[in-house]
């Protein structure tokens, strides 16, 4: 019989972070937050491997085998299939960069993705020439079926990969990453899905998704260290990839050992810590009734955006559905100096919260275990003088 976990209060799980008590800190979705038992994992691990340097080393393939083993039973995917990488950039340019892109060729996506991965594949189709197509992306969202036809729309012959992401950046939207890599996989289109923002916000299951190669940070909402990301890869996609960096892996690798796994983690001398805590921060999850602590994050959340836009008079930019959103959202805001109400935020009322200029200007609002009714209350009161 399996017993359900109540998660804490709020306040007591606050006292579980690291988070300077006199910030209002209402943006885990950029970097995230580590909580303290899984943090001292962390630097346990650190001063093992000060302590004996070669015995740790010696243990390097089996300690990370576990910690691959703990993420692939969360997100449904076999530990051969999984690699861990310093953070989503590292995994979004190994495939970028592997990828056999030839004159003609494109890489369809949209125009919510990050920058930083646009930037990716600008250059990866720059040495290749192909093209990179950012397909507008209708907002407000109204469907998820008029989503996926204005993306597909940008599909033509020559586009030999999709990259989308579950969860953008700039707009906190969840993108029907499910259909249009269905779609694309009945096409023989590769299909590339940035999930930086999806461990630990939403219950994934990769075997199912399909995709061919899944990127995300660990070290956002699943809670583990700084430098802690993932890249899946389907074993019939695997041969395609080529690993960024060459190391031992390349040349010198065991009987029966898995070639993406020797290519892709051994990298030469570095501190493993981050990986080899990422257990720690699934079990942390797990012991507090985080599915529990996601719904009322969301609950707080549709609360706090319902506010926001009767105090803004600007209408949210998509239904409110975990469809959608779960922990993270947009609200957006009338024309304003939105560097000056960043930097007002933050310097008159202590609160941390990115500004976005575009597509749509607005707040971008993440709500974590840490945070309380009282942190909502605050923002509301600081944009109705700052507003004003």
């Amino acid at each position: 019989m399996t017993v359900a976990v109540r998660s804490k209060p709020r306040a007591a799980l606050r006292d579980l972070f690291l988070l300077d008590p006199d910030t209002i800190y209402l943006n885990h979705g950029s970097f995230g937050a580590t909580p303290r038992p899984v943090f001292e994992n962390y630097q346990r691990w650190q001063r093992e491997l000060e302590l004996q340097p070669t015995a740790y080393f010696r243990r390097a393939p089996e300690l990370l085998r576990a910690s691959r083993e703990a993420l692939g039973a969360l997100v449904n995917a076999p530990a051969d299939d999984l690699v861990l990488v310093t953070n989503i950039t590292v995994a979004i340019n190994t495939v970028a960069r592997s990828l056999a892109l030839r004159p003609g060729d494109e890489v369809l996506s949209t125009d919510l993705e990050y920058g930083a991965m646009d930037y990716a594949w600008q250059h990866a189709c720059a040495l290749s020439g192909a093209s990179y197509i950012r397909q507008h992306a209708p907002l407000p969202a109204n469907s998820a079926d008029e989503m996926i036809e204005a993306i597909w729309a940008g599909a033509t012959a020559r586009t030999k990969v999709l990259f989308i992401s579950h969860y953008t950046s700039g707009t906190a939207l969840r993108l029907p990453v499910e259909a249009l890599v269905r779609r694309a996989g009945a096409q023989g289109i590769i299909t590339v899905v940035d999930g930086a923002h999806a461990p630990g916000q939403i219950a994934l299951d990769l075997h199912a998704l399909g995709a061919d190669f899944y990127a995300a940070n660990c070290h956002k909402w699943l809670l583990a260290p700084k430098g802690c990301g993932m890249l899946y890869a389907r074993p019939e996609a695997q041969p395609l990839l080529q690993p960024l960096i060459v190391s031992w892996g390349a040349g010198r690798r065991k009987a029966g050992e898995s070639k993406f796994i020797a290519e892709q983690e051994y990298q030469g001398t570095r501190d493993l810590a981050a990986f080899l805590a990422l257990p720690a921060a699934i079990a942390f999850q797990r012991e507090h009734g985080w599915d529990q602590v996601r719904a009322e994050c969301h609950a707080l959340l549709c609360e706090t955006r319902q506010r926001v836009a009767a105090l803004s008079g600007v209408a949210p930019i998509c239904p409110e559905s975990t469809d959608w959103f779960v922990q993270m959202a947009h609200l957006p805001l009338p024309p304003c100096d939105l560097a000056h109400l960043k930097e007002a935020l933050l310097a008159r009322h202590h609160i941390e919260i990115p500004c976005i200029a575009g597509p749509v200007p607005g707040l971008r609002l993440s709500l974590q275990g840490y945070n309380t009714a009282k942190d909502a209350e605050a923002l509301l009161a600081a944009l109705r003088e700052l507003l004003a």
